[in-house]
């Protein structure tokens, strides 16, 4: 999921071009935004973090590009192109220390597990959307 901070400063693109080089297939993908109910689920995991309600805000703070991605070792791959969490301390190359701004509007999400990722999957996309 490319996040509100990196749509909104136009690195859309940018970023689609990096997971395609990297070899991954799109099998689904949209423009949307979450709303408040659908941004509190999909986050549901951090409710009692404290920084859940500012993650809340940010995430319906503007449109999301959420995406279905295929490879082989799709999960470790796509979380080693994306890079830490912190853009400071992120490996040259990737995502996040070429898009994100800060800890909090770091560019992308990427599903930790294959169990997670069939979540996050059917969270955004109907079977019909997928390709």
């Amino acid at each position: 999921m490319i996040k509100p901070d990196a749509v909104g400063n136009g690195h859309i693109g940018a970023i689609l071009n990096k997971i395609a080089e990297a070899g991954f297939t799109f099998k689904a993908l949209k423009m949307t935004r979450l709303s408040q109910t659908a941004a509190e689920a999909f986050y549901a995991v951090h409710n009692e973090r404290p920084f859940f309600n500012d993650l809340v805000s940010f995430m319906t703070s503007g449109p999301i590009v959420a995406a279905v991605l295929e490879k082989d070792n799709a999960v470790d791959d796509f979380r080693t192109l994306i890079g830490a969490t912190n853009p400071e301390e992120a490996a040259v190359g990737t995502i996040r220390k070429s898009f994100a701004t800060s800890v909090g509007e770091n560019a992308i999400h990427g599903s930790d597990s294959d169990e997670n990722a069939a979540i996050e999957i059917a969270f955004h996309f109907p079977e019909s959307e997928q390709f």
